[in-house]
């Protein structure tokens, strides 16, 4: 059964978004749909993976295409198309390739910004701190670790939104240099942080305040309370890092290309910590074929969104509380222990996100295809007949 059918036989009509209209809105559309990955009946040797926020479409054809045509020049250094990637990144943001460094993913970026912020600090024999909110994408935690940087974990509030104002009293209050890291949305909530509630701060703030804005999901967003940190950066703050990643909507996160932006100062700088020769060529050709794809953007965000109110309209069933979700994930309520709603989600062939404490009694569910969380609902309504949830 193809897309089209699966979706119509369910009688999924969600958002004023039918599941006919997603995937046949335009012919570019239909070509991307057709070369996504098609849908498989699920089970033990092809369960679902709904816990790492990876995007089930896979690739659009024109990177498959890029990738392909790139193979004849593989034993070639990828020096041209990385510079061809930097550039295009720089157009679509209306910036200089001189604001524009590569990673590999957007972990390597995050990685070397707060490496490259530790040194300036030690550099001045200043002290340095990071500032997290608990919980949030650890990796700049983890890359602090070694460098013997206090961290600073601020718990969500009841709401799950960030408690700014607790964090910009630690920062104000440090005789040194803080580290901010502000993922938006963030993971494992989905949540934006408004940007007014982020400008009340980030626009007054000393320069020895440092901000790392991870937007990896920025893309999945429609809140118009959400503005990209990248206007700031635009306007000349040179203490606003901001990374992005092709891992997740433009379904890239096997190939690990990220960037980060900020003012060529700043850039010149975190390159110094970033690996040589850190993209290949096959990631770099499929991310320049990728980050103008509109119709791919398009399909994959719709896809996304149905997939979302599907989950929505279960989990409101089911009277399970969730977070209000812009990104391509969900958190929401499981009623008992995670770990065995994981397990027994396992044992029916789903992977599904763990717990992320201190918030307890709730799992990062992926959203996959609009057909795989079809098939996800069906088992977790199982599991209430079962008394599970």
């Amino acid at each position: 059964m193809d897309r089209r059918l699966f979706l119509k036989s369910t009688g999924v009509v969600l958002g004023g978004l039918s599941a006919a209209s997603l995937v046949s809105h335009s012919h570019a559309a239909t070509n991307a749909a057709s070369m996504t990955v098609p849908a498989v009946p699920f089970g033990e040797k092809n369960p679902l993976l709904l816990n790492f926020n990876e995007n089930s479409l896979g690739m659009s054809a024109n990177a498959r295409r890029a990738i392909v045509e790139s193979l004849p020049n593989a034993f070639r250094y990828p020096d041209a198309a990385r510079e061809a990637l930097v550039e295009q990144i720089a157009a679509h943001y209306s910036l200089t390739p001189e604001h524009i460094s590569l990673g590999n993913g957007s972990s390597e970026t995050i990685q070397a910004a707060v490496q490259m912020l530790v040194a300036n600090a030690q550099k001045k024999q200043q002290p340095v701190q990071l500032i997290v909110p608990d919980p949030t994408f650890n990796y700049a935690e983890l890359y602090a670790q070694p460098l013997g940087v206090n961290i600073v974990k601020v718990p969500l509030k009841a709401d799950l939104s960030f408690d700014l104002a607790a964090m910009q009293a630690i920062a104000d209050n440090f005789a040194g240099h803080s580290i901010i890291y502000i993922c938006n949305p963030n993971n494992p909530t989905a949540m934006i942080t408004p940007a007014s509630d982020l400008a009340a701060w980030v626009e007054k703030a000393p320069l020895q305040q440092n901000f790392i804005i991870d937007e990896a999901y920025a893309e999945f967003v429609s809140d118009p309370e959400f503005k990209s940190a990248v206007e700031w950066v635009s306007a000349g703050k040179s203490n606003i890092i901001v990374t992005r990643t092709f891992s997740k909507i433009f379904a890239l996160a096997g190939l690990r290309v990220g960037y980060g932006i900020a003012v060529p100062e700043v850039t010149e700088q975190i390159n110094n910590f970033n690996s040589i020769d850190n993209t290949n060529i096959a990631g770099a050709v499929a991310a320049s074929a990728s980050i103008n794809d509109t119709s791919f953007i398009d399909y994959s965000r719709k896809s996304t969104d149905v997939s979302r109110e599907i989950v929505i309209a279960a989990l409101t069933e089911l009277n399970l509380a969730y977070a209000p979700s812009q990104a391509n994930f969900i958190f929401h309520q499981v009623n008992g222990d995670v770990k065995t709603y994981q397990q027994r989600m396992k044992e029916n062939h789903i992977m599904v996100g763990r717990e992320f404490p201190p918030v307890i009694g709730k799992s990062r569910l992926t959203l996959g295809t609009p057909e795989e969380m079809l098939q996800f609902v069906a088992v977790l309504k199982q599991f209430r007949l079962k008394g599970w949830i």
